[in-house]
């Protein structure tokens, strides 16, 4: 694995309407594409893209790595 810069990053998305309260995603490591080109979504713009599934019928998950993947690692 190549050594990963720690950076800060806005990253800009719609899971508002999954998590009405922010403090549930404290702590959790969630799958992030971070090689893009900048966007501006809802004026502002966004570094990066979350991964994150959802269903027909309205159900939605956020991708989580397995606890035993160190950050950084990059997805194949």
């Amino acid at each position: 694995m190549e050594e990963m810069k720690r950076d800060v990053r806005q990253i800009v998305s719609g899971i508002s309407a999954y998590f009405p309260e922010p403090a549930t995603l404290v702590g959790k490591k969630c799958m992030f594409v971070t090689n893009l080109e900048p966007r501006k979504i809802k004026g502002f713009e966004s570094n990066g893209m979350l991964f994150a599934v959802s269903t027909a019928d309205g159900k939605f998950s956020l991708l989580e790595p397995n606890p035993d993947i160190p950050e950084g690692t990059k997805a194949k």
